[in-house]
């Protein structure tokens, strides 16, 4: 598909020096960037886009996020308690009984939302493999992305300790480390593209030390190292002490003891981490997937996401799981991640964090975390990702000063006009151009029907 966007209003290209430009042209051919340039002409078969009253971003990219929690939101009988622990070992067991098409159809939920609000990749855990249901639940989720022209890095979890064990995960949801390893294998065959602008990545992801042996991340290690994937797991979200009880360490030192460190991964979380610890994933070059969400409902430690920045981590922003979220927009965690840190900083005296920085963690951050450095970014010869915003409304006049900060200093009211993923467009003016929205809701409303006897 070749694509012609006229005249934009502002292009916000998130390069080196955070160029904003007006007035401009974009095409896009081949799936990538091809030209940004006043006045550009085209010959040929073209899809012409007036965006003369658009901004213009790169999309969005989701680093945390567990699709399978999607049809389980907005439940009281769910709501989060003070410890993430005992929330664990309350939830578990209803995720536990969930069917294979839960997880085919919470994917398709969970990847709209997030195409409608301007992210074009996203990275997710699911850990959650039922006992009596199919081992191919990745590849369900691989399926719903390719419906919906999502990219898609699919991390394979795991836990692998029960509760006899000193996990609190019920026995239905735990698999031994040499089941865990051999189905990442198997996926990393089936859809690993280790290649430019690739739809398809995987990840191994044992969930987390609370619930796994270290014969599981050592044999992670191992694999991911054999076979050229990145890893993640979640750390500092209210573990910590219990690792410290149990081995004698802390997180962070557990895991590297195991060589689950370094470039090639990144954790989720850390609101736990002091500035040793932060200085101990600086060095080791491990990044850091920023959830805003769940902070909010715990409420015990703001993470110090400027703390972690300044020690050089690489950070990327997520949505995390939608029993801690509830929602799946990720436009909207820009947004509550500055007006966190800005809390942070009142708190502690520091100078407020820069707006346009967090809309960087979600573009150029994204990328660094999942090892996709032609994205992230609108440049030429980048790949053609990217989400525009029709700023014509009423809500907006008064806010066009700076449309970098835009996103994180006042926030998009509604939808993107336009998402644009590997240089096709997914979704646009309210619809997704290739799929009966109306139906699949339909039938997702109908799952839910069922499994509310369930749960």
């Amino acid at each position: 598909m070749t694509i012609l966007l006229r005249n934009i209003a502002a292009l916000v290209t998130c390069d080196d020096r955070d160029t904003v430009l007006h007035g401009v042209d974009m095409l896009v051919e081949d799936r990538r960037i091809k030209a940004i340039e006043r006045n550009l002409t085209m010959t040929g078969s073209c899809t012409l886009v007036d965006a003369s009253g658009w901004y213009v971003y790169p999309g969005l990219i989701n680093t945390h996020h567990h699709f399978f929690q999607a049809l389980v939101r907005n439940r009281s009988t769910l709501a989060w308690p003070m410890d993430v622990m005992d929330w664990i070992a309350r939830i578990y067991p209803t995720f536990s009984r969930l069917p294979a098409e839960a997880f085919y159809y919470s994917a398709l939920i969970s990847m709209a939302d997030l195409i409608k609000h301007g992210c074009t990749t996203a990275f997710d855990h699911q850990y959650c493999f039922p006992a009596g249901v199919t081992r191919e639940l990745v590849d369900l989720q691989f399926e719903a992305a390719g419906r919906l022209g999502m990219r898609l890095h699919a991390g394979r979890g795991a836990n692998t300790l029960d509760e006899r064990s000193g996990g609190v995960v019920p026995e239905a949801l735990v698999e031994t480390p040499e089941e865990f390893l051999r189905d990442c294998d198997r996926l990393i065959s089936l859809f690993h593209d280790p290649g430019p602008l690739a739809m398809r990545r995987v990840v191994v992801s044992p969930c987390q030390p609370a619930n796994c042996s270290a014969e599981t991340f050592t044999g992670a290690v191992a694999l991911s190292r054999a076979r050229g994937v990145r890893m993640h797991t979640h750390l500092g979200e209210g573990e910590n002490n219990l690792i410290k009880a149990r081995h004698g360490m802390g997180s962070i030192d557990w895991c590297e003891a195991q060589g689950f460190a370094g470039p090639d991964v990144w954790i989720a979380h850390g609101w736990e981490f002091d500035r040793e610890e932060i200085a101990a994933l600086a060095a080791s070059a491990t990044g850091v997937a920023h959830c805003p969400a769940p902070v909010f409902l715990v409420g015990q430690r703001i993470t110090d996401v400027t703390g972690m920045a300044q020690a050089g981590i690489r950070i990327g922003l997520g949505v995390d799981g939608q029993s801690s979220n509830d929602a799946s927009n990720l436009l909207e965690c820009v947004r509550t991640a500055y007006l966190l840190q800005t809390l942070a900083a009142g708190l502690h005296g520091r100078p407020s964090p820069r707006p346009a920085d967090f809309l960087r963690f979600a573009t150029r951050g994204g990328a660094d975390l999942l090892g996709c450095p032609e994205l992230g970014q609108l440049v030429p010869g980048a790949g053609a990702d990217f989400f525009c915003v029709d700023v014509n409304g009423l809500e907006y006049a008064g806010t066009l000063h700076d449309p970098m900060s835009l996103p994180a200093k006042v926030g998009f009211s509604g939808q993107a006009s336009m998402t644009v993923i590997n240089g096709r467009i997914v979704w646009r003016d309210g619809e997704f151009p290739d799929l009966d929205e109306a139906k699949l809701a339909a039938e997702a409303r109908a799952l839910i029907k069922q499994l509310d006897i369930k749960l």
